[in-house]
């Protein structure tokens, strides 16, 4: 896995658009976009001076375009980029990857206007996007015998099943709260799966070249048991949110991915932010574990856990992940520039702002507005600043 911002000197001929060369231009690029956007419109639906025409209930709106519209997005670009390097085969491009990108602007349009198409045709439409990647993404392992990362598939699956579970559970219910946790909790598997091998490897390949010493332990049993112990806590949590068996089974998990992390030797990489940003995106995992457990033994709000991991790890990671392969991909030298380590700053703040509202909720309103004004300045900073080298071809600035 760690291979993926090698370049790939394997490509078909390809005359096309350079935005639809590789799949990570497109999708980061719209990935990004999306999720400045839906938050630009969160607000204003929070408080009600606006309205879509959607199914959904404000916070279900907001949940399901960030669970099941930005992360997917982010996720499809790191596969398509990824795949190739484990199994040797050529990317996805040209009109295949056009019809990904077709399918996952779909799915946006029909949740946002599942009011007048009715509920089961935006959730065909919106699942078929996480079906398709699913269906592409295997042919692929598949093909290339890399039997391996077959692995990685199973959250994917389990996140497209959390979102037709989703559209399902919002109609009977009028919220999905199950759902809702079966998402987050498929995406934290898979970043614990996918960080827990690149983090190690990039730190260890930048600290070899730049600061000698101490290097991460790679993966190992300690590696296998924190994520089998932290699947188990997320099973338990998902059938029972509340309670002290799931906050003991949390709080245990949130102990071992502490300790995990501090295997990576994160503090030795300050000098490259690059790197750096990896163990800090990382380091809200077991954030998230300790403060979901407290709200499971009633101490704290759950928002507090929840927003550790969605705008923390997974808000910071796929900012990490998105703009090191950009980087690499594009011909750019690895490194964090200014503009990079601003919008890096911008979502940490997100994060911590999100967090600090579920834990002092009299101060919400004047926080999550800090927090939105700092996830639009990331985001869309993602986009201002990567959008023109993934529209353009390698090499031109």
């Amino acid at each position: 896995m760690a291979t993926i911002m090698n370049p790939i000197p394997r490509l078909r001929p390809y005359a096309g658009p350079a935005f639809f060369s590789y799949g990570f231009r497109p999708f980061f690029f719209l990935g990004a976009a999306q999720a400045a956007l839906a938050i630009m419109l969160w607000l204003p639906l929070f408080e009600g001076e606006i309205a879509l025409p959607t199914l959904f209930v404000p916070r279900d709106w907001h949940v399901h375009e960030m669970l099941f519209g930005y992360v997917p997005a982010i996720v499809t670009g790191f596969l398509l980029t990824a795949i190739p390097n484990w199994t040797g085969r050529m990317p996805l491009q040209g009109f295949p990857l056009l019809v990904l990108v077709t399918a996952w602007i779909g799915g946006r349009a029909a949740v946002a206007v599942s009011a007048k198409i009715g509920w089961i045709a935006a959730g065909i439409i919106d699942v078929g996007f996480l079906a398709l990647v699913i269906a592409a993404a295997a042919r692929e392992i598949i093909a290339g015998q890399n039997w391996r990362n077959l692995k990685v598939l199973i959250p994917v699956t389990v996140l497209a099943l959390a979102d037709a579970s989703f559209h399902v559970e919002a109609h009977a219910f009028g919220v999905a709260d199950y759902s809702t946790r079966i998402g987050i909790a498929a995406i934290l598997v898979l970043l614990m799966l996918i960080g827990g091998r690149i983090i190690p490897s990039f730190t260890r390949n930048w600290l070899a070249r730049e600061n000698p010493g101490r290097l991460p332990i790679p993966f190992g049993r300690f590696d296998a048991l924190t994520i089998a112990v932290s699947v188990v806590a997320l099973c338990i949590w998902i059938a029972a949110a509340d309670g002290p068996a799931t906050g003991m089974a949390l709080l245990t998990a949130g102990v071992l991915q502490v300790l995990r992390l501090a295997r990576w030797a994160g503090d030795r990489t300050t000098r490259e932010r690059l790197v750096l940003v990896l163990h800090v995106a990382y380091a809200f995992v077991p954030l998230g574990f300790i403060l979901t457990a407290l709200a499971a033994f009633g101490i704290l709000l759950p928002s507090a856990g929840l927003h550790a991991w969605m705008v923390g790890a997974v808000g910071t990671m796929t900012l990490a992940v998105m703009t090191r392969a950009s980087l690499g991909h594009t011909g750019h030298a690895l490194t964090a520039g200014t503009g990079t380590q601003t919008i890096y700053a911008a979502v940490v703040l997100a994060a911590l702002a999100r967090i600090l509202a579920g834990l002092f909720p009299a101060q919400i309103i004047p926080l999550i507005h800090i927090a939105a004004l700092a996830w639009l300045v990331a985001f869309g900073g993602f986009a201002v600043l990567y959008g023109p080298m993934l529209f353009r071809p390698k090499g031109r600035a």
